[in-house]
């Protein structure tokens, strides 16, 4: 358990390491999750050294979400006074989410179809 927790520390330092060398306007974490991607696909053998810490992180999942709380009930008040600007902005990703998906599998469903035959 303890070299798996390392490994992904490690993945996690190098890319906040990544993004404070480079000046990304990308989270450290993100950064570090890709690069942890690109490894597992060349050397598929670390997921079985990984694969039982993993899931044990992700069965305690929903205590990660305690600090997120915790954040929001400490500005409360700026959501208040902001919530007219977050509800517009959620409406407005999730709606242009949908369209972009909706208009992906169209495409995809218009590029897999075979070309009908005309006699």
């Amino acid at each position: 358990m303890i070299p798996a927790l390392a490994t992904l520390l490690v993945f996690q330092l190098l890319g906040e390491a990544l993004v404070f060398a480079s000046g990304m306007p990308v989270p450290g974490p993100v950064v570090g999750l890709a690069l942890l991607l690109c490894a597992l696909v060349l050397r598929p053998s670390l997921v079985s050294g990984l694969k039982p810490t993993t899931q044990t992180m992700l069965q305690h999942l929903s205590l990660l979400f305690v600090p997120a709380g915790v954040g929001v009930m400490l500005h409360l008040q700026r959501l208040g006074d902001e919530a007219l600007a977050i509800g517009v902005a959620l409406v407005v990703s999730t709606w242009i989410g949908l369209a972009s998906a909706a208009l992906t599998m169209a495409w995809l469903i218009r590029r897999v179809q075979a070309p009908k035959d005309t006699p």
